[in-house]
This record gives structure tokens, C-alpha cells and sequence, in this order.
């Protein structure tokens, strides 16, 4: 095989740097195409692995990024004909077969998704003369927009992920990763200032540079385009990601709502697609190879015409199938919702904190897992299950319904919920926020949803359940005057009740064990 580096021309003709990995032999190849603002050569491995397996391999750096000259723009319209431009280059070359996987990982995913859903669609294995539409996608904890990576679904703002992502990839042709992390060195309140939308005027003193498009990453309002238009689509579609990534709901999301073929995989992974040593020894699972397999499959057409694929149990080293029956509702089989209720001896008893102060001033923090023992001055709900009697497995949604009022306008409600193992360790186990609007004093019933879960709890483990106003700095502060978190500069307390009384956290149970194997199930 030999790698070479060409320039693929844009439709305005920007030569667009791509590395261009081929199988040894003469013979016309699939394509398999990434097109990424995180530097092509970080994939030269990627694409080798691609090429020993028979495909022709390309990564290519996006316009105005590492290689590439112009002009980046986050989710412009310039990934859409751009990529377009290079799968129909692909498709003249002479070592293609004509067939063209779109794959890529986080913003990459975005650009593969949006190439195979703003042109026609065209049959896997049927080529159209100067078609830019990929004939499958393979789409790995895909950010599928500004808004999508800017806003959780229900309105908090993301404050962290977006600082240190624009910190590190902003308005700049190449990448500083440790950005943020710097500036945070000499200026540890930096991500207190206000107001959020004007963060990035101090934020350059740190970075040495600009950030002009910070605002219009609070201006977007737009979102669940792609998914949207994934419900039209035809052309095989894997949805790769991991229960502990922020994102993982856009990957379930756009897999239950695609049109055509459609394959799951959550693993017990964060945004990287990577776990701690504990978790990986017992998951075993080589991607790149799951990848090559399902690849093949899609553009031989032998995919079933339907959305399934398999959730990991955490470390357990166990995979469960999903799948969209009737109404595009992901079930998990056998599943049976289990109902905690608060204020409950065999639910989630109360330890304190049914009334609380949510104070912007003094937060609860997102990177701080410890919590007050002393409920005289709560800035929380805080509440305890006994220990797990048996071993339990979860897999599917989880949601928490609280029956709560506020004293303001505008209340965000964080649910965190850990899990203790029995000798006290605290494990992440769920997270949700929404902002609600509303009276001020007005009782509410809010949904608050925590995420798809794959995992199982030994016996004796407590779950332990945070009810607050705030998840700083992962989530900017609410103002609680009702102002918009990003231009507000004023905040005020707000006081919160959380009434046990028709409060529940709701857990997705698998009722009867039944194992899959991961890769023939997504592959079949």
C-alpha cells in the first residue's frame, strides 16, 4: 500500500489537502472518506488499517484548516459542498470501484452526515456520473450542529465543552488542545465572567488571540436539522457512541429517526470512544474491524431494512440488542421500567433538602462529586436508595419526574445521579438539566431526562440522587431574573422546593438477561 498527500479541489476551486491511502494491487476499490478539522495526519493509522482491508483510504483537512487554505466556519454550508466536491473526485479516480463510505467522529461525523443528506440519495452500489452523495455513513459520537453542541435539548447552555472546544479549535488554522486549560492557570475565575456571550473578549487575554465568532455560537436557535432530514434518507447508517458522552442522545436521536438501514452501538464510552482501564479490559471490542465488516455489508446491500444494534452493560463485558418498534420507540429486550419514589424506604429516601437555595453566586459544582453532610444550609436535594439487594442491569432511557416550584421566573433543575458502591465509591451513573419558565411560586411537574444507561449495578450498591439549580462549569449559570443566561450580567438566588409527593426517578430494568454479540448485530 503507499500514502501520498493531493490537493482535491472545492467547487470555488480552494485545494482541499487530502491523504490518499491505496491497497497494493490494480484492481478499483471502495472509498472510504473522512474529511476532519482535526488534522488528516492524525488518521494516517486509520487509513492504513482501511487499505489492508481492500478499501482506498482518504482524510482529508476541512477548508481553512491544517492543510487546507480559505476560511473555517463551524456547520456552514462550505462541509456540505465540500464534501459533495470530494466524493464525486473520489468516484473518477481510477482506483475506485465507485462506492464511497462517508466516516468520521464528532464535528467529522457532522461533515460525513451532511454530504450524504443535502444531495439525492443514490442506492448503495449504483453510481451516478458526478454524484457527491456517499453510498453509507458510519457516524461516531457525531456534534451535529451549533446548537445541538452549544444548548443541552433542554436549554442550559454547555459552558464548559464549548469554551475549551473554541479555545482549542476557534477562529485559528490548526489546534492547541491544552488552550483552555492554560488560561484557566492564570485566570481561575475566567468562566465566572459575564456576560457569557462576551466571554471570549477575556478569554483572548490568555489565548494571545481573537475569537470573533464566539457570539454566533450563542445565536443559533436551530436544531434536529439532520436529524430531521435523516428521516428521509435511504443510504445505510452507523451510529457509533457512548453512554458517557455528552452527546449521546443526537447519536440515539439520529438513529431512530433514520430512514433507511440504521445500526446502533453504545458503548461505555465517553466523547473519545475510549473508557478507564477497568471498563476496556472488560469490553472488548476492536472498532476498526467491527467498522470494515459493517462497511461491507452496507455497500453489498445485505443490511436488514430495519434500526437495531446493542447497548453495553458497563464494564460487565455484556452487550443487550435495541431496536425501533412501531412508533420509532427505542426498546431494549426485554425491558421493564422500575419506579423509585421519592421520599420512599424502598425508593430514594430523603436525607435533606426538600427546601433549598439555588444561589448562581456559590453553584453546585459539575466537577466536584462530594456532597454536604449538613442540610441546614442546603443547596441541593439530596436523597439516598438502600442497597441493591441483587445484581441489576439498565438499559435504555432514564428520566427523573419531580413535582418541584421556584421562586423565579426562570429555574434551570440539574439531576445527578451517582452511583456508591459499597464501600462508598461515587461512579457517575446519569445527568440531565432543563430550564423551566413559569409564575414565579407555581407548582410544575418536570420531566428531566438522564440519558440512554447501559450499565449493571452489583449488589449493594446505593444510588444516590442531586437535585439542584445549577452544574457550573459544565453548564453556564442561570440568572434566575429571567434575562438570557448568555447576555445576562445580574443573578440573583432563587428558592426551590422539591415535593417527594409524585416525585420518581424512572430506570430502565432488563427484566430477563439476553445477550448479544456486538458485531453481528450490528452487522447483520
Amino acid at each position: 500500500m503507499n500514502t501520498r498527500t493531493v490537493s482535491v479541489p472545492a467547487p470555488d476551486g480552494t485545494p482541499l489537502a487530502t491523504d490518499v491511502c491505496l491497497p497494493d494491487g490494480n484492481r478499483p476499490r471502495p472509498t472510504v472518506l473522512i474529511r476532519t478539522p482535526y488534522g488528516r495526519e492524525a488518521h494516517r493509522a486509520e487509513l492504513r488499517g482501511w487499505a489492508a482491508h481492500g478499501f482506498a483510504a482518504l482524510a482529508q483537512d476541512v477548508r481553512g484548516r491544517h492543510g487546507s487554505p480559505g476560511e473555517w466556519h463551524p456547520y456552514q454550508d462550505q462541509e456540505k459542498a465540500d464534501g459533495a466536491a470530494t466524493v464525486a473526485w473520489a468516484r473518477a479516480q481510477a482506483w475506485s470501484s465507485g462506492e464511497v463510505v462517508a466516516v468520521g467522529a464528532s464535528y467529522a461525523a457532522y461533515c460525513a452526515l451532511v454530504t450524504a443528506l443535502d444531495a439525492p440519495d443514490t442506492a448503495p452500489g449504483v453510481v451516478a456520473q458526478g454524484d457527491g452523495t456517499p453510498d453509507a455513513v458510519i457516524a461516531a459520537v457525531p456534534a451535529l450542529g451549533l446548537t445541538e453542541t452549544a444548548r443541552e435539548p433542554g436549554g442550559p447552555e454547555r459552558l464548559w465543552a464549548r469554551a475549551g472546544w473554541w479555545a482549542a479549535h476557534g477562529d485559528r488554522h490548526d489546534s492547541d488542545p491544552d488552550a483552555l486549560e492554560r488560561a484557566l492557570a492564570d485566570d481561575p475565575r475566567l468562566l465566572e465572567h459575564l456576560p457569557v456571550a462576551r466571554l471570549a473578549e477575556r478569554l483572548a487575554t490568555g489565548l494571545g488571540r481573537q475569537l470573533p465568532s464566539w457570539p454566533r455560537l450563542w445565536a443559533e436557535q436551530e436544531r434536529g436539522r439532520l436529524v430531521a432530514l435523516g428521516s428521509t434518507a435511504r443510504l445505510p447508517l452507523l451510529a457509533v457512541g457512548g453512554t458517557r458522552d455528552p452527546f449521546a442522545e443526537d447519536t440515539v436521536a439520529l438513529w431512530r429517526g433514520w430512514g433507511g438501514p440504521a445500526r446502533l452501538l453504545l458503548g461505555p464510552w465517553g466523547h473519545h470512544l475510549t473508557a478507564d482501564r477497568t471498563v476496556s479490559a472488560r469490553v472488548r471490542l476492536n472498532l476498526g474491524a467491527l467498522y470494515v465488516r459493517w462497511a461491507r455489508a452496507a455497500l453489498a446491500g445485505r443490511l436488514e431494512p430495519t434500526r437495531h444494534g446493542a447497548i453495553a452493560l458497563g464494564d460487565s463485558g455484556r452487550w443487550h440488542t435495541t431496536r425501533v418498534r412501531g412508533t420509532h420507540r427505542p426498546e431494549t429486550a426485554p425491558e421493564a421500567e422500575c419506579r423509585w419514589p421519592f421520599g420512599s424506604s424502598t425508593g430514594l429516601r430523603l436525607l435533606h433538602g426538600a427546601e433549598f437555595s439555588a444561589d448562581p453566586a456559590r453553584p453546585v459544582r459539575s466537577d466536584d462529586l462530594t456532597v454536604p453532610v449538613d442540610g441546614d444550609h442546603a443547596d441541593r436535594c439530596l436523597l439516598l436508595s438502600p442497597p441493591l439487594p441483587r445484581p441489576l442491569d439498565l438499559a435504555g432511557a432514564a428520566v427523573a419526574r419531580i413535582a418541584v416550584t421556584a421562586d423565579t421566573p426562570s429555574a434551570d433543575w440539574a439531576v445527578r445521579l451517582t452511583a456508591l458502591d459499597p464501600s462508598g465509591r461515587a461512579d457517575p451513573l446519569a445527568f440531565g438539566i432543563v430550564r423551566r419558565t413559569g409564575p414565579p411560586g407555581e407548582a410544575a411537574d418536570i420531566t428531566v431526562p438522564l440519558g440512554t444507561l447501559g450499565r449493571r449495578l452489583p449488589a449493594g450498591t446505593r444510588l444516590r440522587a442531586e437535585i439542584a439549580g445549577h452544574h457550573f462549569p459544565a453548564h453556564a449559570r442561570n440568572p434566575h431574573t429571567g434575562d438570557d443566561p448568555v447576555t445576562a450580567t445580574r443573578l440573583v438566588p432563587s428558592r426551590r422546593t422539591v415535593n417527594p409527593r409524585g416525585s420518581a426517578l424512572h430506570l430502565p430494568v432488563v427484566a430477563r438477561r439476553r445477550y448479544v454479540e456486538p458485531v453481528p448485530e450490528i452487522c447483520r
